[in-house]
């Protein structure tokens, strides 16, 4: 279904980034986009978001928090002004639409009748999520955040998926995984897109003394996601972690899911392969919005 207004990145530069929603104009904050714009005549008419202020249009008015309905992935993603300067769509990781459904689409065809188990940890507003329900595969979406997990309702109602299925779920990601390994549970897929810091639903972890850190938590997160995942499982890991570059984040996917040393049977010969989680405006200026790691057994070697 792609029933939504289309997305464009327009410009950025000078620490934000230029977008359309349809005919709606949105400057906000990019601390990435550190170059000069490439089009600042673009930029006049745009509602903008900054800090301590909130939203406003050119003339200074407040606007209204309506919600615009956007195509993006093949699916249906609910754009609104929040209050935080966020738009409830992320669409970097649209990159990794194409690659998922057709990760979904081998697996739906070697087992008719059979919906592939797809997890989703630090799920957001459910793009993948969405995604790989609308490929065929049975979804479980985590987030620790309430009201992301309520905007990925709405973008699947929006998306006509509210009928399929799909396990909605507020926790801890850490936790829940570590539960579906005591109840025995596994997936034939696992997407999961932790942040830098960040504590759980229910406040800091007592064992990282603070909350979750992506440098010493992903290791225990994909070791714990190792133990439910089915032999030829495949991942979708992403990040927008500095220091962290798209092949250590591959390397450390490969190793820890156990392609690299046939931790996993059937997973022998698979490689991961990374990718920039990178926009390219329209005016010709580059975004640069995370990496993302992907490996998939059935592939063999990265496609």
């Amino acid at each position: 279904m792609d029933t939504g207004k289309r997305y464009r990145l327009l410009d950025c530069g000078l620490g934000r980034r230029l977008e359309s929603f349809g005919a709606l104009l949105v400057d906000r904050p990019a601390p990435t986009a550190d170059r000069v714009r490439r089009a600042p005549g673009l930029w006049v008419d745009a509602i903008a978001y900054r800090a301590g202020r909130g939203w406003a249009t050119p003339d200074g008015v407040r606007p209204e928090p309506g919600m615009v309905d956007v195509a993006l992935g093949g699916v249906v993603m609910v754009m609104r002004l929040a209050p935080g300067g966020q738009v409830g769509i992320f669409p970097e990781h649209a990159a990794n639409a194409s690659w998922l459904r057709t990760a979904i689409a081998a697996r739906v065809e070697t087992s008719p009748g059979q919906e592939p188990e797809v997890l989703n940890l630090f799920a957001h507003s459910g793009l993948l999520s969405l995604v790989a329900a609308s490929a065929g595969a049975r979804v479980t979406h985590v987030d620790a955040s309430r009201p992301a997990v309520q905007a990925a309702r709405l973008n699947a109602e929006h998306s006509g998926l509210a009928g399929h299925p799909i396990r909605w779920i507020v926790d801890d990601a850490l936790d829940f995984v570590r539960r579906e390994g005591r109840r025995g549970r596994r997936y034939g897929g696992l997407i999961a897109d932790p942040p830098s810091y960040g504590h759980g639903a229910r406040g800091a972890r007592a064992e990282t003394r603070g909350g979750w850190q992506f440098e010493t938590g992903i290791d225990g997160l994909l070791a714990a996601c190792r133990a439910i995942a089915e032999p030829d499982a495949f991942w979708i890991l992403s990040t927008h972690t500095p220091g962290w570059p798209a092949d250590r984040l591959a390397a450390t996917l490969e190793h820890r899911a156990g392609a690299r040393a046939g931790g996993l049977p059937g997973a022998a010969g698979a490689h991961a392969e990374s990718i920039e989680l990178a926009m390219e405006a329209e005016s010709g200026a580059s975004l640069h919005l995370g990496v993302a790691a992907r490996l998939d057994p059935r592939r063999g070697e990265s496609e």
